[in-house]
């Protein structure tokens, strides 16, 4: 089994810039198929990830 365990102590690093993520931003990406989401580093602005929210026709 895997459990979960909120950590409020430390703080991830980016890979790109090697500092602590404290923050991050985050853009909505608007299409045809639904809405993505793209979270960024707030201090070297690379890109660490994509969401993906299906619309309400997708399930």
């Amino acid at each position: 089994m895997i459990t979960i365990e909120e950590q409020f102590e430390k703080h991830p690093v980016c890979p790109f810039c090697s500092t602590q993520i404290d923050k991050l931003f985050t853009s909505e990406i608007r299409s045809f198929l639904g809405r993505r989401y793209i979270y960024y580093c707030s201090k070297c602005l690379k890109v660490l990830g994509l969401s993906h929210r299906k619309g309400f026709w997708m399930g």
